[in-house]
């Protein structure tokens, strides 16, 4: 299992219809994350900064991320949160989202 987290800023004059967006997340766009081996996933918000957080429990990350790419489901949900994101300058190729390097991890006792 691969932890991913992620941000992006959201921008403060589109708040308010971003998270009604995400009050009632189709449930195409649901099942297309799932179909990816995408599980454990959450957004959060600070102020006007947004935080992701999800598991992904697949072989091939890269193949099963390009599958929610091409979902059309996902890219018209896309033509409606993108416009509500500000991407980070340090945004790398993995879209709109800035990843965040994991730097520590609590692990239960006797799991690797």
């Amino acid at each position: 299992m691969k932890r991913i987290a992620q941000t992006i800023r959201l921008r403060p004059e589109r708040r308010e219809e971003y998270l009604e967006l995400h009050s009632a997340v189709w449930p195409g766009v649901e099942a297309a994350l799932l179909r990816a081996n995408i599980r454990n996933y959450s957004i959060f918000l600070h102020d006007d900064v947004l935080f992701a957080y999800f598991e992904y429990h697949g072989n091939d990350f890269e193949a099963d991320i390009a599958t929610i790419e091409a979902d059309p489901e996902t890219q018209e949900w896309w033509k409606l949160t993108d416009p509500c994101q500000e991407p980070w300058p340090d945004r790398g190729t993995g879209g709109q989202w800035t990843d965040i390097p994991e730097i520590w991890h609590l692990t239960e006792p006797g799991t690797a």
